[in-house]
């Protein structure tokens, strides 16, 4: 489960900024679980918590992006009993620094001293490259402030090479989980959880490309959360849709729903 937050742009008025929501997305089931309205995009942290109350975190793996990378946050899910992969940046200044000193020693070392999982994909598409490197460890008692962490159990980073237009960028990215690093073979689950966080990004960019979100003007009460919300119920429901045998976009099968009514209503009852 993906939780991330997005700011609905027009629905600002006057002094009044723009609303932000923040998100649960499943994608396992390809499905939008949830939303929760904040004051504004600081508001992440204390919304997080609020949401992850309303979702059954039993055995599921809750991905956050490095502003809900919160202790807080990382016990309301072990006591959920749910498991955590939170990537970990410069809000947490030392310690993401010791997570990175830990790994560059080690890497140097060729983790000849530690036990550790490995995996490494590819993907081309689009005129683009990238090849990603992740690597997860149990072994991190020499890690100062591990122990604050409620169920931590390993740290992970993944190295991203990027070749696009002839030109190569290469990212390096943290993270802490409660997940235990396999003792044989490659760490799959720690991979898919990072891979899949960007479902949620790509379901945002949906809901403002085919939904036209961030151009919608409605912004009194609660309308924006609601509307917004609604547009969330429509997108599960045509990302669900597998009746027509021609491939289509989303795009067109939401303009087809609106003036098909059979088409509609084999959507609906193939719910």
């Amino acid at each position: 489960v993906a939780i991330d937050g997005k700011t609905l742009r027009g629905s600002h008025d006057g002094e009044k900024k723009a609303e932000h929501i923040v998100n649960a997305w499943v994608d396992e089931n390809n499905l939008i679980l949830g939303q929760l309205k904040t004051a504004s995009k600081s508001n992440e942290i204390t919304a997080i918590p609020e949401l992850l109350e309303l979702l059954y975190l039993k055995d599921a793996i809750i991905t956050i992006d490095a502003m809900g990378t919160q202790k807080k946050i990382a016990e309301k899910i072990i006591e959920g009993e749910g498991n955590y992969v939170l990537a970990l940046k410069g809000n947490h200044k030392f310690f993401s620094k010791d997570v990175r000193a830990f790994f560059e020693k080690h890497d140097k070392l060729d983790y000849e001293d530690i036990k550790v999982a490995y995996k490494i994909t590819e993907e081309t598409g689009h005129g683009r490259h990238e090849i990603r490197e992740y690597t997860q460890t149990s072994d991190i008692e020499s890690i100062e402030g591990i122990d604050t962490w409620k169920g931590l159990s390993s740290v992970g980073k993944v190295k991203r090479t990027i070749t696009k237009n002839g030109k190569t960028t290469v990212e390096t990215l943290y993270y802490i989980s409660s997940l235990e690093t396999p003792i044989e073979g490659d760490c799959n689950l720690f991979a898919k959880a990072v891979r899949n966080h960007w479902g949620v990004e790509s379901c945002h960019w949906i809901l403002d490309v085919v939904f036209h979100e961030d151009n919608s003007r409605i912004r009194l009460n609660n309308g924006a959360a609601n509307v917004s919300l609604l547009r969330k119920i429509a997108l599960n429901i045509v990302k669900q849709e597998k009746v027509s045998t021609k491939k289509m976009s989303l795009k067109l099968k939401r303009y087809l729903a609106s003036i098909d009514i059979n088409f509609l209503e084999s959507i609906i009852d193939n719910i």
